[in-house]
């Protein structure tokens, strides 16, 4: 098996039973579920696969983030090995950074900013068309559904509650000051927050609400049966979860708050667009006037 330069730098984890025998035919592939080229797939094979941001690459991938020579696979006829290459901003294997690992069906890989889903085993061609399925409906950094899956259901949603008379609310929030953390801590920073911001959020919301992300750094929460008093509830209970995450970069703490803005379906919203587009307006409002805060 593969070893890194220096020993002490190595994190190495050994696999055992099922998790060797799904790697014993070499058959196994990498899926790129977030970055340029989405839901390209490479084969792997037997032979040692680099990734970096120089052509030659088996993998290339033009990001400032990637090293020219990044990371590099490699296959001892039972397991497949991850080994970052002494790369400036580091390998990840579900957001653990590490030196050298076995991979297992499943594991995502962040090089830079692209995100590889690894897939071996005898279903391979199976997992990856349902792997292109999930990514139509699902945004691969943050893990949330993605702005075509939420316009899908808002539209649903949005005729539903028309027809019964039923409560529908829709909260919109993005990120006070992202472009600083950008310029600030750089772009990997960027996407680690939104993906901290994601996963903090997600669980703390009931299993029927919609959590989308729609823009850079724009999300969406569409809540069926609630009306405005709850959906102001819930907004306020976002808006404290963020701004009480404590993410750090590098090891240093990263402020974050957000601003969310709050609509609820009336008779006077002829369409979803106008739910939006006023959800959208108290957003707005809450930006103008002071940022952190829930306006609707």
């Amino acid at each position: 098996m593969p070893r890194s330069d220096d020993p002490e730098q190595t994190l190495v984890t050994r696999l055992q039973g099922d998790e060797l025998k799904a790697t014993r035919s070499g058959d196994a592939c990498v899926v790129i579920i977030y970055g340029t080229e989405l839901g390209k797939r490479v084969r792997l094979g037997t032979a040692p696969f680099e990734i970096g941001r120089a052509t030659r690459n088996d993998l290339p991938i033009d990001q400032e983030s990637v090293s020219r020579t990044h990371a590099r696979i490699t296959f001892d006829g039972t397991v497949y090995w991850l080994q970052d290459l002494r790369s400036t901003n580091g390998t990840l294997v579900n957001d653990v950074t590490i030196r050298e690992q076995a991979l297992k069906d499943g594991d995502q890989v962040q090089i830079g900013r692209t995100i590889l889903k690894f897939m071996t085993g005898e279903n391979v061609e199976v997992q990856y068309h349902e792997e292109i399925y999930r990514l139509m409906t699902v945004d691969g950094l943050t893990q949330v559904y993605n702005r075509r899956y939420f316009n899908e259901v808002l539209e649903r949603e949005f005729n539903r509650s028309k027809r019964y008379q039923r409560a529908l609310a829709l909260i919109l929030f993005d990120i006070d000051h992202f472009k600083r953390v950008n310029d600030s801590y750089g772009h990997l920073a960027g996407d680690n927050l939104l993906r901290q911001i994601g996963a903090a959020v997600k669980p703390r919301l009931r299993r029927e609400d919609i959590l989308a992300r729609t823009g850079g750094e724009e999300f969406a929460i569409l809540l069926p049966e609630i009306g405005a008093g709850g959906a102001r509830t819930t907004a306020e209970k976002v808006r404290r979860i963020v701004e009480t995450m404590g993410f750090k970069h590098e090891g240093r703490a990263v402020k974050c708050t957000i601003s969310l803005g709050v609509a609820e379906l009336s008779a006077t919203h002829e369409g979803q667009d106008a739910l939006y587009k006023e959800a959208d307006e108290r957003l707005y409002e809450a930006k103008q006037t002071g940022r952190n805060r829930v306006c609707g």
